[in-house]
């Protein structure tokens, strides 16, 4: 019992301090600081600051895409097999979006870890958003039910800008509410899933897309 308390005090004191300051500007040192424990005790449970920083991730993110394929399973089975693309692309991006957007959110630390994230391409985190893509290949056959006119190469570029979307919004949050002074509200979270779906369902359905230009064009 004693060792899972400290295995718990150091994960949160690590997502506490690297949501407030980054994942560059903190140490070890600084973490056992906090969590009030050795240096030797984070060495026994994890191994390495990347190992720290990778549990904290994976656990964050397990959590959302199990939301988002709980949410896809209803739709499908809802649509008997097939679901709309729009219900399909609010399943792949509401989860993230309500998790990192709007006044509670903003302030918890889980959200603002997850942002820091999203923000700073740390290599422990890259390494696992690279092999961790079972879930999207599911939404992509999803998609690829919902649209079966369209390519793969068509369905893999529409799940990725949607994502793109997504994740931009929640990192330029602040720039945005600037630049629009005040009228793009970020604290209306379902206006925001609401307007990224539309634009990546506008995206998708419009006409044919994809083709390449002939190669003499475009060296022009």
């Amino acid at each position: 019992m004693a060792s899972d308390h400290t295995r718990s005090a150091i994960l949160a004191a690590a997502e506490r301090l690297y949501a407030d300051r980054g994942f560059g500007d903190v140490t070890l040192r600084d973490i056992v600081a906090e969590a009030n424990v050795n240096l030797a005790a984070v060495n026994y449970h994890f191994g390495s600051k990347d190992e720290l920083i990778a549990e904290l991730f994976v656990t964050r993110s397990i959590a959302t895409n199990r939301e988002r394929l709980r949410e896809l399973k209803a739709a499908e089975e809802q649509g008997g097999g097939r679901a709309p693309i729009e219900v399909i692309l609010r399943a792949l991006v509401g989860p993230t979006l309500r998790g990192c957007l709007g006044p509670e959110n903003q302030r918890s630390t889980a959200a603002r870890f997850m942002i820091r994230a999203s923000i700073e391409s740390v290599p422990p985190i890259r390494r696992i958003k690279n092999r961790e893509i079972d879930h999207l290949r599911k939404f992509a056959g999803a998609m690829r039910r919902a649209l079966p006119d369209r390519s793969d190469v068509d369905i893999y570029w529409g799940l990725n800008f949607a994502l793109a979307m997504a994740h931009h919004t929640i990192r330029e949050s602040e720039r945005l509410t600037k630049l629009s002074d005040g009228q793009c509200d970020l604290d209306d979270v379902e206006d925001v899933v609401a307007r990224v779906v539309n634009v990546a369902t506008m995206a998708l359905t419009a006409g044919r897309f994809g083709a390449k230009a002939p190669a003499k064009a475009a060296a022009r």
